[in-house]
């Protein structure tokens, strides 16, 4: 058998309506997922972490990694505020460029 050659071509404006077509039928045929069924994350700490995790562009993973947390699950139980070890928390805080701080409770 005979192995075809890829050609690489610029797109033309024609090209570009076609394909901008496309996507928006397919757009209507089959819609994103909704972000309004994301449950709201527990305001505070989680809160902090996600957007700054998100802010940097970086997964789940990638924040595990950076923070030398080998188990990414910990850090989608920070952003859920489920309870984890102090110490993963304070390591994703500093991998994030934040600091866990303890103050004294308002009466």
């Amino acid at each position: 058998m005979r192995k075809l050659k890829h050609v690489n071509r610029r797109l033309t404006d024609d090209d570009r309506a076609r394909h901008a077509r496309i996507i928006a039928a397919s757009l209507l045929e089959i819609p994103p997922k909704s972000s309004a069924r994301r449950k709201p994350a527990p305001a505070g700490i989680p809160t902090r972490i996600r957007e700054a995790r998100e802010a940097r562009g970086l997964t789940w993973y990638a924040l595990a990694k950076l923070a030398g947390i080998p188990n990414q699950s910990t850090i989608r139980d920070i952003e859920q505020g489920k309870d984890v070890r102090f110490s993963n928390l304070e390591a994703v805080a500093n991998a994030l460029g934040l600091s866990v701080e303890l103050v004294d409770q308002v009466a």
